[in-house]
């Protein structure tokens, strides 16, 4: 099956802040991220918005939680009981997990644990959250069959970041 020639890696420098204004993410002082175009890898929306622009290029983008980490699912904030987490495990606010080994399942994080109640969340932790990214298109380029192959781009000569 052959892929569209259009099939391109997009490199970008970005600055995610939260609405009110903290930085949450930045490339600056590393390496541009790398991304193969609709493939999934980075929120579509922002790939959609990539898309669009040409190396040299900066944008503010701002996304609505729909088009970020989705809005927040109540289900997914639960109250387990401490016994439940293998022994040994050092259960405190922070720890990721998932319940289960699925292809697809949510990724839980402890909240916050009093006495023998631990209390989690599944939502991914800028859910619900409008994302405001300043970015900036550092390098455009035709996607190699290898990448293509991989469904990721490689960095520089060939390797992957």
């Amino acid at each position: 099956m052959s892929q569209s020639p259009k099939t391109s890696v997009i490199g970008f420098h970005y600055t995610l802040k939260d609405d009110k204004g903290e930085e949450l993410d930045s490339s600056a002082g590393a390496h541009a991220m790398l991304y193969l175009a609709g493939s999934g890898q980075i929120l579509p929306a922002l790939d959609r918005e990539l898309q669009g622009m040409a190396v040299g290029d900066k944008k503010s983008i701002t996304l609505p939680p729909k088009d970020g980490y989705g809005l927040v699912n109540q289900q997914l904030k639960m109250q387990v009981k401490l016994a439940q987490f293998p022994k040994g495990t050092d259960v405190r606010p922070g720890l990721q997990f998932r319940i289960n080994q699925e292809v697809g399942s949510p990724m839980f994080r402890v909240v916050n644990v009093l006495g023998e109640e631990v209390f989690i969340d599944g939502n991914h932790p800028l859910a619900g959250q409008i994302l405001h990214f300043d970015v900036e298109v550092t390098e455009k380029r035709d996607a190699t069959e290898d990448e293509i192959a991989h469904g990721h781009a490689h960095g520089p000569g060939g390797h992957h970041h």
